[in-house]
């Protein structure tokens, strides 16, 4: 009988396996993230930026040019708003991600911009995600007239940067969006859907002219200039984290308190500013996130109108715009201050999980007699367990405080954690204690060498 004879020849003689057996912890690189912890203009381009300098890449994950970044340089300033701020660096890559939404015009102009102030080479250095929106012109104009609009109805506006943000994401969701693939696709579809968009627009808002011909003229030039910094990234992500051993940073634009979830909504931006943004934006598994770094002011800003429970309006908040220089990179507005708010920075960390922080600006503390700090909000003298969603319940509440001595002492020319005088040192440590993250960075000035590095 063959099939007995075969049978017990095989299963005497059994085939061997040649394939490899599979590594059970082979997870790939980790990707640092860096998020802002309040209601932005923390200084988290001094942190990527520090970072950045041992980065191989570095990626945006969310937002568009209504970001701000300041790095400072060898005494350049150089400002971003939709580039990463690791394009700095010669030796890594920056990566603008599918949840970035990119104004080209806005890209270019920046890249131009800084190219004038010595940033070399900046074209070669820059990946753009295939599945990034689009921001076109009419986007911004949209965003004007909806805050007019606001204005005129209800009194107040939400504050937006008037980039465009809001209506791409609007766009993006209602599934009507243009993506970077559709741009260096086929022409003619992607000039026939920017028209229908067009329309879309025009007759929510009749007074909107836009002169399409024009505009795709335009934008077929930009395409070309974009075409050789495109990828497929999800692939890109996938390679650099499973391939040779790299470290992987993610800036962060926004901030925790302006998340469209999580934020004081509706006075946010249109995109997730938290963990989860790097995920989406980005397309890599939460398994794959690492350190994630919260940056947090000494004391709080807030640009715009919206809660802000430990505002200053009076010399206190005055004294702390002037010296910290409180105006907004991307708007030029004078940015609202008041005391450090610890109850903002424990949600903060409750939703993303911080495994150190960079507390900035400390040298902006240094003239006070005395220091607030905002431990716990309180509704008809009792306590609230929670940072509220309800605006008016915000609105409402008292802030409990901490007062600290000054420690009236120039800490500008500190670069150790002993050159800081022990006041601000117990400043610093109840911060660490109470909202249960370590400080690793403590900025004392505007350039690197004024982060001081703790551990």
């Amino acid at each position: 009988n063959i099939f007995v004879s075969t049978y017990f020849a095989v299963c005497n003689n059994p085939p061997v396996a040649t394939g490899l057996k599979r590594s059970r912890n082979d997870t790939g690189n980790k990707v640092t993230v860096v998020l802002g912890a309040q209601w932005g203009d923390e200084g988290k381009g001094k942190v990527v930026d520090l970072l950045a300098t041992e980065a191989d890449l570095v990626c945006r994950c969310q937002g568009g040019n209504n970001a701000g970044h300041t790095v400072v340089v060898e005494g350049k300033e150089y400002d971003f708003h939709l580039l990463p701020s690791g394009i700095i660096n010669s030796k890594s890559i920056s990566l603008i991600g599918n949840g970035v939404v990119i104004h080209l015009p806005g890209l270019f102009e920046e890249g131009d911009k800084n190219e004038k102030k010595g940033l070399k080479g900046w074209d070669k250095r820059l990946i753009v995600s295939d599945r990034a929106h689009l921001v076109f012109d009419f986007h911004q104009v949209v965003d004007g007239l909806q805050e007019t609009q606001r204005q005129a109805q209800e009194g107040i506006n939400i504050g937006t940067t008037k980039k465009g943000i809001g209506p791409t994401y609007s766009s993006k969701a209602s599934r009507t969006g243009l993506r970077v693939c559709d741009l260096l696709g086929d022409f003619k579809d992607f000039s026939a859907r920017f028209k229908n968009l067009v329309k879309q627009y025009q007759s929510m808002y009749p007074t909107l002219t836009v002169d399409a011909e024009d505009q795709l003229k335009k934008l077929k030039e930009y395409a070309e200039r974009l075409r050789p910094m495109v990828r497929d990234g999800v692939y890109y992500m996938y390679e650099a984290i499973h391939g040779s051993q790299k470290k992987i940073l993610v800036e962060g634009a926004n901030a925790a308190l302006l998340d469209i979830d999580f934020g004081t909504y509706p006075f946010v931006t249109s995109s997730n500013c938290t963990v989860g943004g790097a995920c989406t934006g980005l397309g890599i598994p939460p398994l794959n996130i690492g350190d994630v770094f919260g940056v947090s002011k000494a004391y709080t800003t807030r640009v715009g109108i919206g809660a802000f429970p430990t505002e200053q309006v009076n010399a206190v908040g005055e004294l702390l715009q002037t010296r910290g220089h409180e105006i907004g990179v991307t708007t030029g507005r004078k940015r609202r201050c008041g005391w450090l708010d610890l109850v903002i920075l424990k949600y903060a960390h409750m939703i993303n999980g911080f495994s150190a922080i960079a507390l900035t600006k400390l040298d902006i503390l240094d003239v006070l007699d005395e220091i607030k700090v905002g431990v716990a909000y309180k509704i008809n003298g009792k306590r609230i367990p929670h940072f509220p969603a309800n605006l008016e319940v915000l609105q409402k509440v008292e802030v409990e405080y901490e007062t600290f001595p000054g420690w009236k002492s120039d800490t500008a020319a500190a670069r150790k954690w002993n050159d800081l005088p022990p006041k601000a040192q117990n400043y610093i440590r109840f911060i660490e204690n109470h909202i249960g993250v370590p400080i690793k960075w403590v900025g004392v000035g505007k350039s690197r060498e004024c982060m001081i590095q703790m551990f």
